[in-house]
């Protein structure tokens, strides 16, 4: 092993980019030969996948100190600290101090302190935009909201975040004019419940002003995308930046969940299907180009067959094309782990079926590009990615970080061919 710390991410976006922003914190700190998991909790299999990696890590690294962080560290330090493998469990808000890094020195901080640092998330008021200068050379990541003050049933992402808190607009629009300056052509804003951002700041401002803002006040950033959005929450200026601002990209990931009524109940979501059929409408009258993605749950307790239907044809309802489908998962704590559970086999049925609508999604979705014109941004020699979030692929090699204007030829199932 060399001498580096190696970093391991599982989960979302936002815990690549916090990786990224420790990785930087460590590195200014001199933290030597140590193995960094970031985890995720979103489901029981995704601690499991956290074990398992910790293991694979720890064996090809022997004597390295293994430091566990991330929402699963956060929510269950004792499952992590009882591992022979790991040396330190460090929080969610812990892991991005400087001061936190600065306290390890490789080998040297066995046994120093306590094992365990993590505090009551639910006591952190404030998120730090911490600056970094992104990822690969092709699209950054900016987070401008942690936590969520809602309580899904089925949710523990909440007591591993916290509750929601904003990156002041200020802070926000000067790291973008940083990475701008750096050369990258997109910015992603990132969040746990991003449409939850500017309650908690002075004015209580939205999603929207603060896209507005970064449009007005970054005049040469050629795109601008929002990652997954709670579509009830969508504010007035939101809608208008749909509608009127070409730099804000057509896609949206929507975080829907089911399309059930009863089921979105019990989910305690804050929409019925209606209103989220009524948003994709509404967003698609603005922006007939826009695109959704979703997450939904196949298999939540007390979903029946019928119910489950009313999920599958919200695909066609809405029109959606990116389909994240999570059979549902039991997480100890929450509201919906007490509830009457879907069986094991019923429930990887349901998640099949729903992906198969989302496949046949894509593809229509696919087919209607043929011959189109696109504009693109190059992630890789021979991979793009259109406004839409569609995927391109090259038969010859190109510059990466670049917007091109290509034709599109055909497609594979997933992705389009240029």
């Amino acid at each position: 092993m060399g001498e580096a710390p190696i970093f391991s991410t599982l989960g979302c976006r936002l815990n690549a980019y916090e990786t990224e922003a420790m990785r930087e914190m460590a590195e200014a700190a001199g933290l030597p030969r140590a193995v960094v998991v970031n985890t995720c909790a979103v489901t029981a299999e995704a601690v499991r996948k956290a074990r398992q990696e910790i293991r694979r890590l720890s064996r090809e690294n022997p004597g390295a100190p293994v430091i566990v962080t991330g929402c699963a560290a956060q929510t269950e330090p004792e499952t992590f600290a009882a591992m022979p493998e790991v040396t330190r469990v460090i929080g969610n808000h812990e892991k991005m101090l400087p001061e936190t890094w600065s306290g390890l020195r490789g080998a040297d901080f066995i046994g120093e302190t306590e094992k365990v640092q993590v505090d009551d998330i639910m006591s952190v008021r404030e998120t730090a935009g911490h600056l970094i200068d992104g990822f690969g050379r092709h699209r950054a990541y900016v987070q401008v909201q942690n936590g969520c003050d809602h309580r899904c049933t089925f949710c523990i992402i909440p007591f591993g975040r916290g509750n929601s808190r904003s990156v002041p607009a200020g802070v926000v629009v000067e790291q973008i004019k940083r990475l701008r300056d750096r050369g990258f052509n997109e910015v992603v804003l990132t969040g746990v419940d991003l449409t939850s951002w500017g309650a908690d700041l002075p004015g209580e401002p939205r999603l929207g002003d603060l896209v507005m803002r970064i449009l007005r006040l970054v005049p040469d950033l050629p795109r601008l995308r929002i990652s997954s959005i709670d579509s009830i929450e969508a504010d007035e200026n939101l809608m208008l930046a749909i509608a009127t601002e070409p730099r804000l990209m057509p896609h949206l990931h929507l975080s829907l969940q089911a399309g059930d009524d009863m089921i979105l109940k019990r989910m305690k979501r804050r929409h019925l299907r209606d209103d989220a059929i009524r948003f994709c409408e509404d967003a698609r009258r603005l922006r007939p180009a826009i695109v959704f993605g979703a997450d939904i749950i196949a298999g939540f307790p007390t979903e029946t067959e019928a119910m489950f239907q009313n999920s599958v044809r919200l695909v066609q309802d809405c029109g959606l094309t990116f389909l994240h489908v999570f059979p549902y998962s039991a997480r100890k704590g929450t509201p919906a782990a007490r509830m009457p559970a879907v069986r094991g086999p019923a429930i990887r049925d349901r998640a099949a079926r729903l992906r198969e609508a989302g496949d046949a999604a894509l593809r229509r979705h696919l087919d209607a590009q043929s011959g189109q014109s696109r504009r693109v941004l190059t992630e890789g020699p021979r991979l793009a990615r259109c406004e839409d979030f569609t995927e391109v692929t090259f038969d010859t090699d190109q510059p990466e970080g670049t917007l091109l204007d290509v034709i599109i030829t055909g497609h594979d199932g997933q992705r389009l061919a240029a």
